[in-house]
């Protein structure tokens, strides 16, 4: 009886978590900053998280699931999410050296 009352502690903790937990995505943003050396406004990609929504009811391996596709969604927006910032920064910067006499 003492596993099985432990059990259902650690389900309910986990539950509980899961509810009040939201599910967060990593997003890229497109920012305008003020570049003093070249006294203009350039653009830069920048990282966001974003939350879309929480668990609010699940039970047993339902829950399980729905807490490993959560971290598996978060960990793919960020990875996606990243390489969309460099790639973006990069364009930015190349465009930045060519109309900057102070960036080169």
């Amino acid at each position: 009886m003492r596993g099985r009352g432990a059990r259902a502690f650690a389900g309910a903790l986990v539950l509980a978590s899961a509810a009040a937990l939201p599910g967060c995505v990593v997003v890229p943003r497109t920012v305008v900053v003020f570049d003093e050396a070249c006294r203009t406004h350039v653009r830069q990609v920048t990282l966001e998280v974003a939350a879309i929504g929480g668990l609010h009811s699940c039970a047993g391996d339902a829950c399980a699931a729905m807490l490993v596709s959560a971290g598996v969604v978060a960990a793919a927006s960020a990875v996606i999410s990243g390489s969309i910032m460099v790639a973006g920064n990069l364009v930015y910067w190349l465009e930045r050296q060519g109309g900057c006499p102070e960036a080169r």
